[in-house]
């Protein structure tokens, strides 16, 4: 490793660690921006970071308007440019006040690093988001046939996903304790080992979309406890087990499930996907059933606080954060709502206070 390689790797980690263990980010955004820095070295081919000038970032934003993805031959997206950017960005303007940079490294020729307004607006346009539909999760459920355990914990698993809107890493870290049956409660407890994003403690309520795929989720908790005698520790949504077949083979079969988590969320999704191709049915990830529990819940409401409750039980703070972040709506939606409501007579026309309107517009 060069001398000047080595220097710009050593303040490079001082970075990385200052946002990981100050900042708080989480190791996967700290990966993306690290991504982004090599693009940057990718282009000044390792040079010394104090070299960087105004001439710099606008060579190196046409660098990246024409730059090809080795594996699929295209130029980065608008979107990939903004984010490179944006994290490069970040970078030299922490750097341009750090001991040895000062001097060397210009605040004002940093803020050259943005592409322009109108392609800024390009980049962080809200894309419709494409998720399956509640009709589409009952088909796919209803298509796991068999009694045997993994078929019972898989129809449970998509249905809970859906009911909840819980994301993936939740529910597979989510213990028997942690779910109320009765009430439909799903206490999220990071102190109990249910890890939420940001480490955030959150009470949802299961939407009662379906009454099959309720079913689903309930005759799965009671098999669980009546019959595997799991305890209020062990997970909900338990990983398959694999034995050996014996004697001379070394192939591993399916005996079911045992009380122990799934190390990662790549299981589950793993689990989706089997399942999507084996219904013949277009795979949709887990994620993408939050924003059908979100969109669905929001059909729903009717007044204010109704949609301030869907906000709190998917773990957001903020109304706006469940609205830009996954209630957005395309135009045919639109047309058809407000045509609904001219065709409404007016004595039965929901009326919002004054009160209510302040608490929206507070929410936001």
């Amino acid at each position: 490793m060069s001398k000047c390689k080595g220097k710009n790797e050593r303040v490079k980690r001082k970075y990385l660690s200052w946002l990981q263990e100050a900042e708080g980010y989480s190791e996967a955004t700290v990966r993306a921006i690290e991504k982004a820095i090599w693009k940057y070295e990718e282009f000044t081919k390792d040079a010394d970071y104090r070299n960087f000038d105004e001439n710099g970032a606008r060579q190196f934003k046409k660098y990246l308007a024409t730059n090809k993805n080795e594996r699929t031959q295209k130029v980065l997206s608008l979107k990939s440019q903004y984010d490179v950017l944006r994290h490069v960005n970040n970078f030299l303007m922490w750097l341009s006040g750090q001991p040895g940079y000062k001097s060397r490294v210009s605040s004002y020729d940093v803020q050259f690093l943005k592409l322009s307004k109108a392609d800024s607006r390009k980049a962080t346009a809200p894309a419709l988001p494409d998720y399956p539909s509640v009709e589409y999760v009952k088909k796919l459920c209803s298509s796991i046939e068999g009694d045997d355990e993994i078929a019972m914990r898989d129809r449970a698993m998509i249905a809970f996903t859906l009911l909840t809107g819980m994301r993936d890493q939740a529910v597979i870290t989510l213990p028997l304790g942690c779910f109320d049956a009765e009430k439909l409660v799903v206490h999220q407890e990071p102190n109990k080992g249910v890890h939420t994003k940001f480490s955030k403690q959150i009470v949802t309520r299961m939407f009662e979309f379906d009454e099959t795929l309720v079913k689903y989720v309930l005759d799965w908790h009671e098999y669980l406890i009546k019959e595997k005698l799991f305890t209020h520790k062990d997970p909900l949504f338990p990983r398959t087990l694999l034995e050996q077949e014996g004697g001379t083979s070394l192939a591993f079969v399916v005996k079911g499930v045992e009380p122990r988590f799934w190390k990662s969320a790549d299981s589950i999704r793993k689990v989706f996907k089997k399942r999507c191709n084996d219904a013949e049915l277009d795979y949709y990830s887990p994620h993408k059933y939050r924003h059908t529990h979100i969109s669905e819940a929001f059909s729903r409401a009717e007044t204010v606080e109704e949609l301030k409750a869907i906000s709190v039980s998917v773990g957001h703070e903020n109304l706006s954060t469940t609205f830009f972040g996954y209630g957005r709506m395309d135009f045919d939606r639109a047309t058809e709502i407000i045509a609904n409501m001219n065709a409404k007579k007016k004595k039965n026309r929901r009326s919002y206070s004054k009160e209510e309107i302040k608490r929206m517009i507070d929410g936001l």
